[in-house]
């Protein structure tokens, strides 16, 4: 392949005779490629913007959990107290329903428009809805909004592709990895903003008062530090390049398959396109892909349920068996255990998955989870320091042990399948998942306000049947990990 050495001209693809122009300059992707192929420099501005971009959408999903019960109860549309937790559940719900709605059409508007575009939509969703959830004054509202910004928020999958198409190949796997620990750093900064800044007149009165617009919105202030952030980064957005290619896809094929005829690096690309069309028909037939997805959604189910239960479990009264925390204490607890995990996805896991491999971590993980979430119901007869630093202990312990199934269920997908399917696996992935998300709020809300009302006169107290019946989600998902259902890809059985 030829060029001309300056940046206006547009290099020629010279081979057999046959001569075609290799890049249209009106088109963003031919220039960010041509940027990216021009350098082997790893693009920090850009994995800057994602990562603040990740996190912004990520933070709204992550700070509700420390106040969502006081806001409930202060919308005031659960008649008895123990009801609280059945209306929770659908505003934690709607959120993952909305995205299980639109995540396949924000794929199909990025292909199809960009991959700015659907970013930047993405955070100007959450600078106008998150504010809007944070003003909510009846529970229809914070329904609405709160739904809105799922539908609306459409990052997850768009991100992923565009960190891999803003910098050459060596540097795709760092431009992943940027996008799952910007939502790791959302699990320690998440819960912290919405512990602290909910009702900070009634916190921080010398600051607040009661009469201002964060004292008649109690729940307002953490919503719009959010929102600021996403402000700023989609101000940020302006600098990010588009990756997507706008022209005749029929040309770019053509040019592809003559790159292959005189010797080009690119023939691995061609092989990929034309292959694509098929794998994809046969994904769903994928029985390694489809068991380590299905794993994927069962735990997803678990550890959504369970935060939303760990979180009303832990603020609701000592009459029902809670732990009467306040939102300040619920979100230290999520901060503690949130770092705790990035630390360890950092430093300890990697060490583990190199060893012993990514099963068998899984299992142990699994069945110490379901030892450990056995007793949290004695915690409620536990005071003072001594429940603070064990409950503190087991939130950061079980958010390892979830760590260390997630990772390993990522790890599963990817190596069921060849790299060029991976995108439209992870797809696949992301919908059933987010499906299961959008259950597990609503079922754990409603299991949760069940079991306030059955505290006795059961054969267990019913706060021990809520993480009872917790747990046996997380023991069909460990029965799944054996044969004949689950089938370990080859690459990983020859290891």
């Amino acid at each position: 392949m030829t060029g001309s050495s300056d940046g206006g001209g547009a290099p020629l693809l010279v081979g057999d005779g046959v001569m075609a122009e290799a890049w249209r300059e009106l088109c963003p992707g031919c220039r960010q490629q041509r940027k990216v192929q021009a350098s082997d420099r790893i693009p920090y501005a850009d994995f800057l913007f994602i990562w603040i971009s990740c996190l912004c959408a990520a933070l709204p999903i992550q700070s509700l959990f420390p106040y969502l019960y006081f806001m409930i109860r202060d919308l005031k549309v659960a008649k008895e107290e123990q009801d609280i937790g059945f209306y929770a559940g659908f505003v934690g719900a709607t959120y993952f329903l909305g995205r299980t709605i639109s995540a396949v059409p924000w794929g199909m508007f990025a292909d199809k428009y960009g991959r700015k575009p659907c970013i930047v939509i993405s955070i100007l969703s959450v600078v106008v809805f998150n504010t809007l959830f944070g003003l909510s004054t009846t529970y229809w509202m914070a329904i609405v909004t709160r739904g809105l910004l799922g539908l609306l928020c459409g990052i997850l999958g768009p991100i992923k592709a565009y960190a891999s198409e803003v910098c050459r190949k060596e540097h795709q796997a760092l431009g992943i990895s940027l996008v799952t620990s910007s939502r790791a750093i959302a699990l320690v900064i998440g819960p912290a903003i919405g512990g602290f800044l909910a009702q900070p007149a009634q916190k921080y009165p010398n600051l607040f008062s009661e009469e201002s617009i964060f004292g008649r919105f109690p729940y307002f202030l953490p919503c719009f530090v959010i929102s600021v952030l996403a402000a700023g980064s989609c101000v940020a957005c302006i600098w990010l390049p588009e990756t997507l290619h706008f022209h005749n896809d029929d040309k770019v094929d053509a040019i592809d398959e003559l790159e292959a005829q005189a010797g080009d690096s690119n023939l691995e690309a061609v092989k990929a396109k034309e292959s694509r069309g098929e794998s994809t028909k046969n994904l769903l037939k994928n029985w390694q892909l489809m068991s380590a997805v299905i794993l994927y959604c069962i735990f997803s189910l678990h550890d959504t349920a369970y935060l939303e239960i760990f979180s009303l479990w832990a603020v609701s009264s000592r009459k029902f068996r809670g732990l009467s925390l306040t939102s300040q204490d619920v979100g230290t607890v999520l901060a503690v255990s949130g770092f705790g995990v990035l630390v360890y996805q950092l430093a300890i896991y990697p060490f583990l998955a190199k060893y012993l491999g990514p099963i068998k971590p899984f299992r142990p993980a699994a069945v110490l989870s379901i030892l450990l979430l056995a007793t949290y119901p004695f915690m409620a007869n536990l005071n003072g320091l001594e429940l603070k630093i064990l409950i503190n202990i087991g939130s950061l312990l079980k958010n390892m042990f979830a760590a260390t199934i997630t990772i390993a269920c990522n790890i599963l997908q990817n190596t069921a399948v060849t790299q060029e399917q991976r995108g439209v696996a992870n797809g696949i992935s992301v919908t059933l998942m987010s499906m299961f998300k959008a259950v597990a709020p609503a079922a754990a809300g409603i299991l949760f306000s069940w079991a306030q009302k059955h505290i006795s006169g059961l054969f267990l107290p019913g706060d021990q049947i809520l993480f009872l019946i917790l747990n046996m989600v997380s023991i069909i998902g460990l029965v799944l990990t054996f044969k004949p259902f689950f089938s370990l890809p080859n690459v990983m059985s020859r290891s």
